[in-house]
């Protein structure tokens, strides 16, 4: 579940994107600067060029030059970077969200960026360190737990193993826990129990879906629970 961005233009965008464009095409002439690492969360943790180590620092430069704190110009980066992910320009996204972890990084939803990022590119496995990652900083967001569970059920999906499906349902009770009027999360903990032999939890979590937003159930998660009688 991803958030929607408060699109608010800032004078700085300007100052920002003459840095962006430079850090973009700096190191195209080098042989010995690894490729698009800008492409990888966190860089890819991999060990940057003379030249690259330089366009980082000239980008920090230009930032500050702005008048706003690092902190400050983290957050329009993550901002930046929700909305090229819902514009599904994901290499783009990452790269707001890499300069945004340059800038600050225990900004918990750069981390959130980072494992929706991955998730949607089916790396489900390697999302959840980063999900796991943000909630260390920010335990209280119910969509990141949300978004956990997400990654976990692919992998049952996957790989039919019990021990991922009972991950994702930790999650989602503790996205509940956090926002117990959403009835997405119901809804999904529903279809997580029917995959269980016993339907008592499943329908336990049904009967409260209905109660917030009947509209939320799939129809595969009823006809799931209703074969089961």
């Amino acid at each position: 579940m991803l958030p929607k961005p408060n699109i608010k233009p800032m004078k700085l965008c300007l100052i920002i994107c003459i840095a962006i464009c430079f850090i973009a095409t700096g190191c195209a002439q080098s042989q010995d600067c690894p490729g698009n690492i800008n492409k990888l969360p966190m860089y890819g943790r991999i060990k940057k060029c003379k030249e690259q180590i330089e366009d980082d620092k000239e980008f920090l430069a230009t930032c500050d030059k702005t008048g706003k704190s690092r902190k400050e110009v983290a957050q329009h980066m993550v901002m930046r970077g929700w909305q090229y992910l819902y514009s599904k320009k994901l290499d783009t996204s990452m790269m707001r969200f890499n300069q945004a972890w340059l800038l600050d990084s225990l900004n918990a939803d750069i981390y959130w960026g980072f494992g929706n990022l991955l998730g949607m590119q089916g790396k489900y496995k390697e999302s959840i360190p980063f999900l796991e990652r943000s909630l260390k900083i920010n335990p209280d967001n119910a969509k990141v737990w949300n978004d956990e569970s997400t990654s976990y059920g692919n992998i049952f999906l996957q790989t039919k193993d019990q021990q991922y499906l009972n991950s994702s349902i930790f999650c989602l009770k503790k996205a509940t826990n956090l926002d117990p009027k959403n009835p997405q999360f119901y809804g999904q903990l529903t279809a997580a129990y029917c995959y269980y032999m016993q339907k008592d939890s499943a329908m336990k979590y049904l009967k409260i879906t209905e109660q917030l937003d009947p509209s939320v159930v799939n129809p595969e998660v009823r006809k799931m629970l209703a074969d089961k009688n």
